[in-house]
């Protein structure tokens, strides 16, 4: 267990879900997510509001990231980062870390078993904390065959790059399969209180929050109001 789960489950000591805020550009379905703020500033804002991690997300044709925006946000801020990207590669592992990255994300929806096998172990040699996304029961007997520590439900569709209006019901669904002993995290779809209420509730110790976060007329009250007790 590395920085990125420690955090997360010094914040469950605490009583309440860690909320895990995505640094992300541009959404797919909703568009400009920044309208004008500056991505470091703001990341620097959700941590003074309590964030104990941050997600960074760094593809750029989609979603307007880059890895230049990792190292940037890493060196403002000092707390655990999760990068998010679609991984092909050992290489793009190395680079994260020497970026600040202190975990990765590998998405089972969009990457050949056998190749996330090895960036799993890839990413557990470079001492970095690989976040195992899945989204059927399936996936989420192939993160127990892994092994995996962290584990995370997205609740939406990766393959259609989250363009659907999925919510918390798919943890609810997923979460008791959970490797045992696991960080589990509940990615995407988190609006409400009550999604992350419902989240919780199933088994997760954190909520995986964007889109959600920047739309907000106040991003502090909305941070605030995803961080429910467990």
């Amino acid at each position: 267990m590395n920085r990125f789960s420690r955090a997360i489950i010094q914040e469950n000591t605490h009583g309440f879900a860690a909320v895990v805020p995505d640094i992300k550009c541009i959404s797919p379905k909703e568009g400009d997510l920044l309208r004008g703020r500056d991505p470091v500033e703001t990341a620097k804002l959700l941590v003074s509001y309590g964030a104990p991690v941050l997600s960074v997300v760094t593809e750029q044709k989609n979603f307007g990231g880059s890895v230049a925006l990792l190292r940037e946000i890493a060196r403002a801020t000092g707390v655990p980062m999760l990068r998010k990207d679609f991984f092909t590669h050992e290489d793009q592992l190395e680079e994260s870390r020497e970026a600040g990255a202190t975990a990765v994300l590998l998405i089972c929806a969009t990457t050949e078993r056998n190749l996330l096998a090895r960036l799993h172990e890839c990413a557990i040699t470079l001492e970095l904390e690989p976040l195992v996304e899945v989204c059927t029961a399936e996936e989420m007997r192939f993160a127990k065959e892994l092994g995996a520590r962290l584990v995370g439900i997205n609740n939406r569709d990766i393959a259609t790059l989250e363009l659907d209006s999925g919510g918390p019901a798919r943890t609810a669904q997923l979460a008791a399969e959970a490797p045992e002993g696991a960080v589990l995290i509940s990615e995407s779809g988190i609006v409400s209180t009550e999604d992350a209420k419902l989240a919780a509730r199933a088994g997760a110790q954190a909520v995986l929050v964007g889109t959600a976060l920047w739309q907000a007329e106040d991003m502090a009250t909305m941070y605030r109001s995803l961080r429910v007790k467990l």
